[in-house]
């Protein structure tokens, strides 16, 4: 694989050849197969139709000729120094639930929106149901809906050293997008002492921890989050668990097993386990509780969007212990150094145009896009991209996605026009 630097600006050279001609009346532009020094295993790139969307937003294809065939992929970009561009979370009604990217795109009123990170959709717990709820945080128009689960917990490939499932693809309060990595603040206090929150909303919670669910988590059951541990997802699920309902800061019932249903807006429901369970077994019926929680980024400014992704890329390079020899159906958010231009893309899902690329090649064709920090989000049948053309009524995916129909999923990356 090619890492030299003058990867970048002869791909850059090719799309602005493309963008060009965007303003042709026909809408979308053709361009002519041009290879660039670009790489995947020494594979030329070609773009192969341009198209936008909106002031600010394009949308196109490329293809590449690898030894392993021809991978077909999708590009956004989004221009975020545009006043009426912005990115935000594509999601369900609850965090525990899925839908497809076209009707979360249409819902929301996003232009075009791909898939986001990956997600409980599968269980080797006898009698556990899956949560469809996602490994990572999310934060959606500046609320947050949930942190991340530990990484043993998370499903996907395997995690770049130095990287968690507390990493992100968000964009902050000043409009810049970045990669950052999020932790959780959270307390509950009563007369009985402070017990720290390990958990919001997310399908498993660290060994001895205590988590708090709210109505944003939906009626999924909650035993899932007393699952696994912290070094396997496949672990027994824990028998030393408790649970307290508290409603406008009074405890209203405790149990000794997590239970499911809706949660009430006024309602905080606590899950602990192992150690988790003995602090809040203190609490008892009538106890005033407080419960505080809010997600933290290691950058500034505050983000108000932010999805799990595993980081790929960062200052303008892979990172180290990246797969090199996997390769599958991908999709990938990447933002430029300067924050203001993201690229998000979607690989084809079917043959004759599924090659795919390794988690390394990936990483590789987002710096030749422009990326200086890019994520690698959930791929396989997961990848979608829909877009809604000018003149459309709704968007529709256009990846051919790898089931055959696009499979409902946790969460996904929006573009929007005229929110802010």
């Amino acid at each position: 694989m090619r890492s030299s630097k003058l990867v970048r600006p002869s791909l850059a050279l090719l799309l602005a050849a493309g963008l060009s001609t965007l303003a042709a009346p026909t809408g979308i532009a053709q361009a002519a197969p041009v290879a660039t020094s670009a790489s995947t295993a020494d594979a030329p790139i070609t773009v192969t139709s341009t198209e936008q969307l909106a002031p600010g937003v394009t949308y196109g294809s490329f293809q590449v000729n690898t030894a392993r065939g021809v991978t077909v992929g999708y590009l956004l970009t989004a221009d975020l120094r545009r006043n009426k561009v912005s990115l935000d979370l594509l999601h369900p009604d609850a965090v525990a639930q899925r839908q497809v990217v076209s009707a979360m795109t249409n819902a929301q009123g996003a232009v075009a929106g791909v898939n986001g990170d990956f997600f409980n959709i599968s269980e080797t717990h006898a009698g556990v149901a899956p949560t469809n709820s996602a490994s990572g945080p999310e934060i959606a128009d500046g609320e947050a809906l949930k942190f991340a689960v530990p990484n043993s917990q998370r499903f996907g490939p395997g995690l770049a050293p130095g990287t968690s499932t507390r990493d992100v693809f968000g964009v902050g309060v000043n409009g810049k997008a970045r990669v950052d990595t999020l932790s959780l603040a959270g307390e509950v206090r009563s007369d009985k002492g402070t017990i720290a929150l390990g958990g919001l909303n997310q399908y498993a919670l660290p060994v001895g921890g205590v988590g708090v669910f709210t109505a944003d988590w939906g009626t999924a059951s909650r035993v899932r989050s007393t699952c696994g541990s912290d070094t396997s997802r496949n672990d027994p699920c824990s028998t030393h668990t408790y649970e307290v309902t508290v409603r406008d800061g009074v405890v209203t019932s405790v149990s000794q097993t997590p239970g499911a249903g809706a949660i009430p807006s006024d309602t905080q429901v606590l899950v602990g386990r192992e150690a988790g369970a003995d602090a809040l077994d203190d609490l008892v019926v009538g106890d005033r509780v407080k419960v505080d929680e809010k997600l933290v980024s290691v950058g500034k400014p505050k983000l108000t969007f932010a999805v799990g992704g595993a980081p790929i890329l960062r200052d303008g390079q892979p990172l180290a212990g990246l797969d090199t020899k996997t390769a599958a159906v991908r999709s990938a958010a990447g933002v430029s150094a300067d924050g203001q231009t993201v690229y998000l893309v979607a690989l084809a899902g079917r043959a004759p145009a599924s090659a795919g690329f390794t988690i390394a090649e990936l990483a590789e064709l987002m710096r030749s896009l422009g990326s200086d920090a890019a994520v690698n989000l959930d791929g396989g049948g997961s990848t979608t991209v829909a877009v809604r053309e000018p003149g459309q009524a709704a968007a529709t995916a256009r990846n051919n996605p790898s089931d055959g129909t696009e499979r409902a999923v946790a969460n996904g990356i929006g573009i929007f026009v005229g929110r802010r």
